[in-house]
């Protein structure tokens, strides 16, 4: 079926506001260059990360929130020591 001529006026635009947003956000003071997509994942797959989707009472999203950046770490970092220490398993890289 083919698309109305609005329609892909409509999908230019959108395609176009994203690659604005894109350039805003790359174009921030101080804001490190974004790895591409697919290389990210490249690297997260060779490092043995797995992508892990949970649903959790907001409250405690919110201290685990404070709890990283109180420490200055990412929600992963503080993620995985919390189930590592909930679960008995020995920090990353003191495996034994």
């Amino acid at each position: 079926m083919a698309m109305k001529a609005t329609d892909l006026a409509r999908l230019k635009g959108t395609k176009i506001m994203g690659q604005m947003k894109q350039a805003r956000a790359a174009g921030k003071p101080g804001a490190a260059p974004a790895a591409d997509r697919r290389e990210q994942r490249k690297l997260d797959q060779a490092a043995g990360l797995v992508p892990f989707a949970v649903k959790l009472d907001q409250r405690l999203v919110v201290q685990v929130t404070a709890l990283a950046a109180s420490r200055g770490l990412s929600m992963t970092e503080v993620v995985d020591e919390l189930l590592r220490r909930g679960l008995g398993i020995p920090p990353y890289g003191q495996d034994a």
